[in-house]
């Protein structure tokens, strides 16, 4: 299974959803850091569950534990290892699935690659695997903001067909943070709130976009051909659960404009090449030019649905799935920390393959 990411930032999840706890192993992590859980848990704090009215009940403190690497409050240069314990799993909640399958889960496919699944809650392909992914994308944050002084934010930026005002230049983590739905703009995150909870109330999902912005990234991050920065950012983002799209940049929309519209025109600003536009996300030739990396993810509606629904079961005859478990009617506001982590790790790791030419030049 592709558990590891990363080449030299290299991250390792592990864990099920409704088993004893799940984390991560980092290595290839720069010594010498300071670190410790208070620098971990306030991500780990914005993706847990239970923390809204408009997220899964599920009551987790998901609190972080340094396993490794870490000695005297700083990095060794040695793995990191994390954990958090699963507290409130209730895999009973599961048990009908054993021979069920799920209408757009994993349940199906798990079971036809290695022809045995962990039914309980979806083990694996359940988004509670991302803890390890945000508990790492941490570490990265500090590193890349020590060093560098990259930051990274991201936002809900469309739930369903309500669609935010944002300017990527200028929105804060204050603006996000303020309201549940992690939507800096105030008059669209009043409406998606009532939008999640009607469908919540009427026993359904939906989906949206979340945006994130790279801030300070330096130009010159990112490998030709294969290894693209936005091709590692799009497998990054592409990897999260219930993730289904995703662009840089003018994206989709630039297949609208004409070359004379999109082309990012050059000047020069206190000795510094820059760019008048940014159609091109930060990125061009797969490189980073210096400007603002934006980029958006879309997630599907949620698949479990809190009413009965059609289905069939392992020996493929037709059944009725009951609604049972703890689960958010939209995932976006969750979101928003894991694509952040996403982004923090891709970077960590082009950040040190770019150091390591720069030593070697």
């Amino acid at each position: 299974m592709g558990n590891t990411f990363g080449q030299l930032f290299r991250v390792t999840t592990f864990g099920e959803s409704h088993g004893r706890a799940v984390g991560v192993v980092v290595d290839g992590c720069p010594p010498r850091l300071p670190l410790s859980e208070r620098d971990i848990q306030p991500d780990l704090d914005r993706r847990r569950p239970g923390q809204s009215a408009i997220v899964t009940p599920r009551d987790e403190a998901d609190t972080v534990e340094i396993l490794s690497g870490v000695f005297e409050g700083r990095t060794t240069g040695a793995p990191v290892a994390m954990l958090v314990r699963n507290t409130d799993a209730r895999p009973s909640a599961y048990a009908e699935i054993r021979t069920k399958f799920r209408p757009s889960h994993a349940d199906f496919t798990y079971l036809q690659k290695f022809g045995i699944r962990d039914w309980r809650g979806g083990g694996r392909a359940s988004a509670r695997e991302t803890i390890g992914r945000v508990a790492a994308g941490a570490i990265a944050r500090k590193w890349l903001r020590r060093t560098f002084g990259v930051e990274v934010l991201a936002w809900v930026r469309q739930v369903h067909a309500l669609v935010a005002k944002v300017d990527p230049s200028r929105v804060g983590v204050r603006q996000i943070e303020a309201t549940p739905v992690r939507c800096p703009d105030h008059p669209a995150a009043r409406r998606m709130i009532r939008l999640i909870e009607r469908v919540r109330a009427a026993g359904d999902t939906v989906g949206g976009v979340v945006e994130c912005v790279a801030r300070s990234v330096p130009s010159g991050w990112g490998e030709p051909v294969f290894d693209k920065l936005e091709a590692d950012l799009a497998k990054a983002l592409l990897s999260l659960p219930a993730c289904k799209g995703f662009e840089i940049g003018s994206g989709f929309a630039g297949a609208a404009m004409k070359g004379v519209e999109h082309n990012d025109r050059f000047l020069c600003r206190g000795g510094r090449i820059r760019t008048r536009t940014n159609f091109s996300g930060g990125v061009q030739g797969g490189i980073s030019n210096g400007e603002d990396l934006v980029l958006r993810a879309a997630f599907k509606p949620v698949a479990t649905l809190m009413r009965p629904q059609r289905t069939v079961d392992a020996r493929g005859r037709f059944a009725t799935l009951a609604p049972k478990g703890r689960h958010d009617p939209c995932v976006l506001p969750r979101a928003v920390p894991m694509v952040e982590a996403m982004v923090l790790l891709v970077l960590a790791d082009h950040a040190l393959r770019q150091r390591r030419i720069s030593r070697a030049s």
